[in-house]
């Protein structure tokens, strides 16, 4: 006499495997067509906190304008690029994206 055993047939796999596969198709092209905005939006976002560490900086040494290699040296900022890839440059006192 054969006991049956409890597990998932093979139908059972290949459906949850189709499943799986649709809602993929469905996601990924979504995450891709949103990456750049997504980088744009993180860019920004950067650019304004190296702004608040540039006005920390000037309050912390006498109103001197600093670099952004001056600000990566003393720790205010950890990189000197965006998410996106972009370098970051201070120029009079405002930060803004390499030209």
């Amino acid at each position: 006499m054969l006991k049956k055993q409890a597990g998932f047939t093979l139908i059972e796999m290949m459906i949850v495997l189709m499943v799986i596969s649709i809602l993929l198709l469905i996601t990924v092209p979504n995450v891709t067509k949103n990456n750049s905005s997504i980088n744009k939006k993180g860019c920004e976002a950067y650019l304004k906190m190296v702004q608040s560490q540039v006005q920390a900086y000037q309050m912390e040494n006498g109103n001197q304008t600093p670099t952004v290699e001056l600000l990566k040296q003393n720790q205010y900022i950890s990189t000197t690029t965006c998410p996106s890839g972009e370098t970051i440059v201070i120029v009079d006192g405002t930060v803004q994206l390499e030209q």
